[in-house]
């Protein structure tokens, strides 16, 4: 698949510099950047979640129970 991204001149050259630096193709350094925010904002959706859960229900276990709630 074939993605066409519009840049100015400056964004170019940042992105251009970013990728030279990093000793990548420019757009593996694009697809790096946006698989990384992507995944970077699907933890932090997840842990807001998370937080959200135990806020209803602060109940915590130990090691131990985890272990034995897995069967480990």
């Amino acid at each position: 698949m074939v993605i066409s991204i519009r840049m100015t001149e400056e964004e170019k050259k940042l992105a251009d510099a970013y990728a030279k630096l990093k000793g990548i193709s420019l757009s593996e350094a694009i697809k790096r950047a946006y698989f990384e925010t992507i995944e970077d904002e699907f933890d932090i959706a997840l842990a807001d979640r998370a937080i959200k859960e135990y806020e209803k229900n602060p109940k915590t276990l130990t090691l131990e129970e985890v272990k034995k709630e897995l069967g480990l």
